[in-house]
């Protein structure tokens, strides 16, 4: 018998909402497709009893991380800017913050500088950032503009920050128009990426709907 060549895959580029992953079976969380940076210190952690000392710069590895498994892509949202991407991890309220943390980490492990990253919260605000705010709104800001670190926001501060590469976004709760309000703030902010962490289907129904 003759033989039939193997035909190529086509690989398609996902730009509207996809479908929600099936209920009762939870989406893996995908990780971020950051590009290449140079290494820079690490991110600010969780606030102690006492105000942290200045992150000292990431140590390298030894040895590189071993890539594990792939996982299966993620829905995807249709991007309303012209230059960023946007992922969609999906997350319940009550994950979406960690999800999110996960996602900046495996940012900054695959090179992102700290300073590329902005986080952003519907929600409660994350803990560096109700840490930072206790010693007043004018060393918290002085962070975010010296742009050397990550910096994190709630959704009321939001039309403060600045524009970065990457931005975040927990959908971890707030008032129903809470992800409404914040998602095209994030969008516009986002010059390269947009990575939100929340309800598929509300996020979808907000950037789907040409943001």
């Amino acid at each position: 018998m003759p033989l039939i060549p193997e035909e190529p895959q086509i690989h398609e580029s996902a730009q509207g909402p996809r479908a929600t992953p099936a209920s009762g079976r939870t989406a893996p969380t995908p990780r971020p497709v950051p590009g290449p940076r140079p290494a820079a210190p690490s991110r600010p952690g969780r606030p102690g009893p006492l105000r942290p000392t200045p992150p000292a710069q990431r140590a390298p590895r030894d040895t590189a991380a071993k890539p594990g498994p792939s996982a299966p892509a993620a829905p995807a949202v249709a991007a309303a800017s012209a230059t960023a991407q946007v992922q969609l991890i999906p997350a319940s309220a009550e994950g979406a913050l960690d999800a999110a943390e996960e996602a900046v980490d495996l940012l900054l492990e695959s090179g992102r500088a700290p300073g590329d990253v902005l986080v952003i919260t519907t929600g409660e605000r994350h803990p560096w950032a109700a840490h930072e705010l206790s010693f007043g709104e004018a060393p918290y800001w002085a962070q975010h503009d010296a742009g050397d670190d990550v910096f994190y926001a709630d959704a009321a501060a939001v039309t403060r920050a600045g524009v970065r590469p990457v931005v975040v976004v927990a959908v971890n709760g707030g008032a129903d128009t809470a992800a409404a309000t914040v998602l095209p703030l994030a969008l516009a902010r986002a010059s390269a990426l947009l990575i939100v962490c929340g309800d598929p289907q509300r996020i979808n129904g907000v950037l789907g709907a040409g943001v």
